[in-house]
């Protein structure tokens, strides 16, 4: 098993490199997403699914009520692996298992999905999975890009706004409870000039990816217009109502 840890896709805190400025970004928001799922996910049994090398895993148990237990479940075995040397400990477990395919009798008290439907087939089928795992009362605190990344990250399959990513919870009998919007600024030239090790994996021969998915390059230029050089993201915890 070999973790890359120079994957646009792979955080790994103690490999970043000392100039990787975007993996140092993306770790900074990724914690801030994760303290802020900390404030909801509190107690009980805790998900992480697709929990990458287990950090935020880690954030969530150290800053959960005494009694809780939390589980951590990614695809990768590499980085379960990882996740079991560095941030395991008597109450956070980690077990590797595919986010589609992932059952659980006992349901969960809350359940946390960081950047994770973006890369699935079926993002419809995951939002109902995870409701479907959660506990009557319970938390979901699931996150998103909201400008456009697909045509740039080869490992995104869709693109979300803030209206089309809380469309597909409803149904679900859920009720947002709170949000966190966040902005990541990047500078064009790096990313095309693929400066840093891990914009090696961004997409290649952009304009005839372009070409080919007009969309996508008309999405590109809505967001640029509107929001500039900047990559947002938004985090929302719903929690699962009561029956009464």
């Amino acid at each position: 098993m070999t973790l890359d840890a120079e994957s646009l896709e792979r955080l790994v805190p103690d490999a970043l490199e000392a100039g990787d400025v975007t993996g140092a970004e993306a770790l900074r928001i990724g914690a801030e997403r994760y303290a802020f799922a900390a404030r909801y996910a509190r107690a009980g049994r805790i998900l992480d699914l697709a929990c990458g090398v287990g950090y935020g895993t880690r954030i969530l148990a150290d800053r959960a009520d005494p009694g809780a237990t939390l589980l951590g479940v990614d695809v990768s075995e590499a980085a379960i692996a990882h996740a079991r040397e560095h941030y395991a400990g008597e109450r956070v477990a980690f077990e590797t298992g595919d986010a589609m395919a992932l059952r659980d009798p006992g349901g969960f008290d809350a359940i946390v999905s960081i950047e994770t439907v973006e890369h699935l087939p079926d993002p419809t089928g995951f939002v109902a999975r995870l409701v479907g795992l959660l506990r009557p009362g319970g938390v979901l605190v699931a996150s998103v890009p909201v400008t456009p990344s697909v045509d740039a990250n080869p490992f995104h399959l869709h693109d979300f706004t803030e209206r089309s990513f809380r469309r597909l919870f409803l149904g679900h009998g859920l009720v947002e409870v709170d949000c966190l919007r966040q902005d990541q600024p990047y500078h064009p030239g790096a990313v095309l000039a693929r400066s840093e090790v891990r914009m090696q994996q961004v997409r290649r021969n952009l304009p005839a990816y372009y070409l080919r998915h007009p969309d996508a390059l008309a999405r590109r230029i809505w967001s640029t217009l509107r929001f500039g050089f900047k990559n947002k993201y938004l985090t929302i915890a719903w929690r699962c109502p009561k029956p009464s």
